[in-house]
């Protein structure tokens, strides 16, 4: 079997240098996800506003439009009441003349009231346009401050990402799988025996265990007190994590 070890001390450098590329974000993510929101919550607010206005507005102008109606029907029926034959018939058309009087007033009086409605929602509409605008312009602003870091990272991370395939390629399941385990516990998941003592946790390694991994490069042993998996000085991996190799 391949030196199993290697690979996933290599695959445990690159996880933690991918962390740190994704550290240089902060809580700009988070912060993009909150404004994007607000947006959001913005645009929903001026398009329920513009709907208000739109049935404000048609309401006003069919209102007017019935107020026309009923004020050529008063002005027919009065000019009828003169051609009436008997008293019935003109009680019957001075009904109909109150009635299209009172729903004159009716219409008129209500139409006041709508009126000064449209009036504030027209301010509304400004104040949320305004509040729309500044919110939109916060979002790209954090939306550019977040490209750039992109942009900063992005040949780094294909680079990163590209080896990380090719190594974990190379990784068996049952290895990997215990590796993914672990670093839910410990981003650093596989770290070095150093002066004979867990880097991880700085707990003591046993000489005897040391010699184990030493001569059993294709084995995973752990360290007893915080369960990363451990890999000796033996195992060389550069700064850049371009080349492995051991000694």
């Amino acid at each position: 079997m391949e030196n199993q070890l290697l690979y996933l001390a290599s695959l445990s450098k690159i996880d933690q240098k991918l962390d740190e590329l994704n550290d240089e974000y902060g809580d700009l993510p988070e912060k993009v996800k909150e404004q994007k929101a607000k947006v959001n919550e913005l645009e929903n607010l001026v398009n329920e506003t513009k709907q208000i206005l739109e049935d404000v507005k048609n309401f006003i102008s069919t209102s007017k439009l019935n107020l026309t109606e009923l004020k050529e029907k008063e002005e027919k029926l009065s000019k009828q009441q003169f051609k009436v034959r008997n008293n019935k018939e003109f009680d019957a058309i001075t009904k109909e003349i109150e009635h299209a009087r009172s729903e004159f007033n009716r219409i008129t009086t209500e139409l006041r009231t709508v009126n000064v409605k449209e009036e504030n929602l027209l301010l509304t509409l400004e104040q949320q346009l305004r509040d729309l605008k500044e919110a939109q312009s916060e979002l790209d602003e954090l939306l550019e401050e977040e490209k750039e870091i992109s942009s900063n990272q992005n040949d780094e991370l294909n680079e990163l990402n590209k080896l990380k395939k090719s190594i974990k390629a190379k990784i068996s399941k049952k290895n990997l799988d215990e590796y993914k385990r672990i670093r839910l516990l410990h981003k650093d998941a596989v770290v070095l025996i150093k002066k004979n003592s867990c880097s991880g946790c700085y707990s003591n390694v046993p000489p005897q265990k040391i010699v184990e991994i030493r001569n059993n490069l294709d084995l995973l042993y752990h360290c007893e007190h915080c369960g990363r998996i451990l890999y000796p000085e033996e195992i060389q991996i550069d700064k850049k994590i371009l080349t492995i190799t051991t000694y």
